[in-house]
């Protein structure tokens, strides 16, 4: 059940107005999700999120790809329905594949080793409340992932997690496809993802 009300900009308290005009542009439906909605009734919470969506969506070392990846591992273990769904549909209009979008969904490997490297990081981070293995990470490194990207992958986690609480938190309710399309079907990818870029 849905804990906290929804608002449109017209209604919305007047600073997250702005805030909600800026979230419409990049909503992945074109309309305002329910998720912004909700959190525009407390204008600093959406403050918080569109802050972290900002960072983390300037120019980075992580390409597109590796980002929406990251974000789906870590919804993966938070096991939001909502979250899945919203970064289901962003990993695949990123390139990634139906099949692998489930893999990361669910806790598999993408088929890319170095890939699936980081991604281990932040999936052993979202479990264990930041705390990751000298091996796991060790393992990142050894693929090629240098401190900076190791660090800027922490970014997309805690995008994640914010969202994913507040999604749990708000009992925000469901408001775009929660299965993904098949192969074939409108809206599924058909290309793949391999070393983080679109092939």
């Amino acid at each position: 059940m849905t804990r906290i009300p929804s608002h449109t900009i017209e209604d919305a308290p007047e600073a997250a107005r702005p805030l909600l005009a800026e979230m419409l542009q990049f909503s992945p439906t074109g309309r305002l999700l329910n998720l912004h909605a909700q959190m525009a009734h407390a204008p600093a919470v959406l403050e918080a999120y569109v802050s972290i969506r900002r960072a983390t969506g300037r120019p980075g070392t992580l390409q597109p790809p590796i980002r929406t990846a990251l974000m789906l591992a870590t919804a993966g273990v938070d096991g939001n329905e909502y979250g899945l769904a919203i970064i289901s549909m962003l990993a695949q209009r990123a390139g990634w594949s139906p099949d692998q979008v489930t893999a990361l969904r669910t806790g598999q490997e993408t088929g890319e080793a170095s890939t699936d490297a980081l991604i281990s990081v932040v999936r052993e981070a979202a479990a264990n409340s930041g705390h990751v293995s000298d091996a796991t990470w060790d393992s990142a490194a050894g693929h090629g992932w240098s401190d900076e990207q190791l660090a800027e992958a922490f970014g997309y986690l805690g995008l994640t997690i914010f969202t994913c609480y507040f999604l749990n938190y708000a009992g925000t309710e469901l408001d775009i496809p929660a299965e993904l399309p098949g192969p074939g079907q409108p809206g599924a990818s058909r290309t793949g993802v391999t070393s983080g870029t679109v092939t």
